[in-house]
């Protein structure tokens, strides 16, 4: 890990991680953060690199109550959400609930279903409740979402339309390992896999605890405005057809938030900002076409976005 200041908790969670996931502590940080914020992510990457793992490792560290959704295209909105069921002895519909009835949630491959099913996680991951036959019932707290999918393969996928990319608060991509960690990594599991053996460090009801101070951390006015021009210069780029909308905003000071309180901090700094910048913002952005042809990305823009747009260097009276 490195050689930096973190939260006390926070710290126990990231090293327990660290027993599963090697060479991955960023994604492990930006998961953490996600997690802090309320918020939810977006993970993309080929097969095999340990998307599952991740999440997986990130629940029992926290003791969280995990579900696994496989989408496939046959997946309907019931076996997201959960269905009612009439009893005959009683008389009545009974609601039997669905998996995304847990604390974190993996959506395996989320783009290999319909968009009808895709949207049966939206008012879960925007509102924290679900609606079943006219009933909205309240998902408890903490409610964390961790989507994949596969970028190589596209054959039979249904890409994300840009409402429910905007739902994700981070995307990112986790990369294959260097040589010598992935040695590691074949050591570790020779025998058993490290995920067996892992314990929670921290209960559910101390992480809610922290997901309540993330929204007490502090932020300077100079640094809202200085988020808000990041997303203002997005939508006037030239080589963006669609910019970072005031949600994009919001999630970027939710997030820096969080990574200030991960960092031990209870105010957030321009870092933090520049930081997180590309994965609050890249999915919120829709390039050009003729631009990305010629092979200039989302994070590319939002790199040049803050190179551009002035950090602000006097604070404001607190």
């Amino acid at each position: 890990m490195k050689d930096t200041i973190f939260h006390p908790k926070l710290k126990q969670v990231l090293n327990n991680i660290e027993k599963v996931m090697i060479g991955k502590s960023d994604v492990a940080e930006l998961s953490l953060v996600a997690l802090l914020a309320e918020g939810h992510v977006l993970l993309e990457d080929v097969p095999g690199v340990g998307k599952t793992m991740m999440v997986r490792a990130l629940a029992k560290s926290v003791n969280a109550n995990f579900k696994r959704i496989q989408f496939t295209p046959d997946l309907l909105p019931s076996d997201v959400i959960g269905v009612s069921i009439y009893n005959p002895k009683e008389l009545e519909f009974r609601y039997r609930p669905g998996p995304i009835m847990g604390n974190i949630i993996l959506a395996d491959e989320i783009n290999r279903t319909s968009p009808k099913t895709q949207s049966a996680l939206l008012e879960g991951m925007e509102e924290s409740s679900v609606t079943v036959d006219g009933n909205t019932r309240k998902l408890e707290r903490p409610f964390f979402v961790m989507a994949t999918q596969n970028p190589i393969e596209y054959e039979g996928t249904y890409p994300l339309p840009e409402a429910q990319l905007d739902r994700f608060l981070l995307k990112m991509k986790m990369g294959y390992p260097n040589i010598n960690e992935e040695i590691d990594i074949l050591d570790r599991t020779q025998k058993q896999a490290p995920i067996d053996r892992l314990d929670s460090v921290i209960t559910l009801s101390e992480l809610v605890e922290l997901q309540d101070e993330v929204k007490e951390v502090y932020v300077d006015q100079t640094l809202k405005q200085y988020i808000v021009e990041l997303a203002h210069y997005t939508r006037n780029h030239t080589n963006v057809y669609l910019g970072v909308s005031p949600r994009g905003s919001i999630a970027l000071m939710k997030a820096s938030q969080a990574y200030a309180l991960l960092h031990g901090r209870d105010f957030i700094i321009p870092d933090d900002v520049q930081y997180l910048a590309p994965f609050v913002f890249s999915h919120r952005i829709i390039v050009k076409s003729e631009v990305k042809y010629g092979g200039k990305t989302a994070e590319d823009i939002v790199k040049e976005v803050i190179k551009f747009v002035q950090v602000p260097v006097q604070r404001a009276v607190r």
